[in-house]
């Protein structure tokens, strides 16, 4: 039987229910990562194996990063598969399983590991709670459009595979670069992929680029005195503080392209975490840290940046008569995917179709999944309709971002991609 479009659609409406149970149980299981004080993915990750193989989709793969922070010491990654006529190429959905920590409970107007569905206007109905968009409406969506094809008998043009990942909010160390770097087979280079965790709230952006991602930490060294005796000492407080300063203005200065595809459409240069140094006011500190995070246009290397910075803070190094170093805590460069790859067209046409919008391609500050997925030579986007409340309290889900856009992907799997 040739199972239509429309009628993929129409099962997609009937699954608000399903949305509902799926939000709902796995946002009783808190995924945080032990770098935020939580046990990881494992209850989450059970949790929807079984729910998956039960509601029909039966080909699932785990593959667990070792942790022994972590409950069970594993992070683990699950990969369902929806089998194809065409194996090549496939398209993959991946999201993420852990969500950030809810942060001040007075804040919430209701307990962020039980969801509520809220029905008042202007938004309509929501389903409230920690995870619920960031990233579980992407991860809903893909389920449901999956099952809309499982459930009616109907085989998607292609093999889809639908990942959903550990440790995206802190990094994916356990996540798609374990994955890549352990299990690296798993992918193909003519494969496609979407990243259902970003977007706008008309879902007009497809993400197909981002800035390169630098975090340095400086660590400045003096000699600590008395505050009434800066003659005996070295500021490493002053030092630093101006190292902040001219690190700031020198990078600006020598990395000062503009690109309209990102917002803001330059690189950026910030000054950000600072470390307590010394606990009283009348001591000269000896020692003195603080945080970068830059964000630097995919035109310039990472390690150009480094060289002046490197330059910049040998400078400081003379004229404070301190020693300074700096350490990596992140780094992340990638290439763009092409505004006019297989992959973007396809996905702006079933966004038209379903949101009525015209899609427009953008870049962002870095630090997406899709970045090392890119590196390897697979067409990468990000996108998804939702408004955007990631990491705030009481985070929402709008029902019709769901359902839209498991319409969405739907569109990408039964049609020629």
């Amino acid at each position: 039987m040739n199972i239509t479009p429309n009628f993929i659609d129409d099962f997609i409406d009937t699954c608000v229910p399903l949305a509902k149970e799926l939000e709902t149980e796995l946002t009783k299981r808190p995924a945080i990562a032990p770098d935020s004080g939580g046990e990881g993915e494992v209850d989450k990750c059970e949790f929807l194996e079984a729910w998956l193989e039960a509601q029909g989709i039966t080909r699932l793969e785990r593959f667990d990063a070792p942790d022994s922070r972590a409950k069970k010491g594993v992070r683990p990654n699950l990969i369902a598969t929806i089998p194809g006529p065409r194996d090549s190429p496939r398209l993959w959905i991946m999201s993420h399983l852990d969500v950030v920590p809810p942060g001040e409970a007075k804040l919430w107007q209701s307990d962020p590991w039980s969801v509520i569905q809220k029905d008042d206007e202007p938004l309509g109905p929501r389903f409230v709670g920690r995870g619920v968009e960031d990233n579980q409406q992407g991860l809903t969506a893909s389920v449901i459009a999956a099952l809309a094809l499982v459930k009616n008998g109907v085989a998607p043009e292609r093999t889809v595979k639908l990942l959903f990942a550990a440790d995206e909010e802190v990094g994916s160390a356990y996540g798609i670069h374990w994955l890549l770097k352990n299990k690296g087979e798993l992918f193909r280079k003519d494969d496609m992929a979407l990243i259902p965790d970003g977007g706008d709230p008309k879902g007009e952006s497809i993400e197909i680029a981002e800035k390169n991602l630098l975090w340095l930490k400086f660590t400045t060294k003096g000699l600590q005195a008395h505050g009434s005796r800066p003659d005996q000492g070295n500021n490493a407080h002053l030092a630093g503080a101006y190292l902040a300063i001219a690190l700031y203005e020198g990078l600006s200065r020598a990395f000062s392209a503009r690109n309209p595809l990102f917002e803001p459409d330059h690189s950026t240069f910030q000054p950000t975490k600072k470390e307590a140094n010394v606990p009283n006011v009348n001591t000269i500190p000896g020692e003195d840290v603080f945080c970068m995070d830059m964000r630097i246009l995919p035109q310039y290397s990472i390690a150009d940046a480094l060289a002046e910075v490197d330059k910049i803070t040998g400078e400081i190094e003379k004229r404070f008569s301190v020693t300074i170093t700096r350490d990596i805590l992140q780094r992340s460069e990638s290439l763009p995917t092409p505004a006019d790859s297989a992959l973007v067209k396809k996905l702006s046409k079933a966004v038209k179709d379903v949101y009525h919008v015209e899609t427009r391609c953008v870049g962002i500050g870095g630090g997406t999944v899709a970045a090392p997925l890119r590196n390897m030579g697979i067409d990468a986007v990000v996108w998804s309709r939702l408004d955007d409340v990631a990491h705030q309290p009481n985070e929402y889900a709008l029902v019709k971002n769901i359902l839209g856009d498991a319409k969405v992907m739907a569109a990408l799997m039964i049609g020629d991609a």
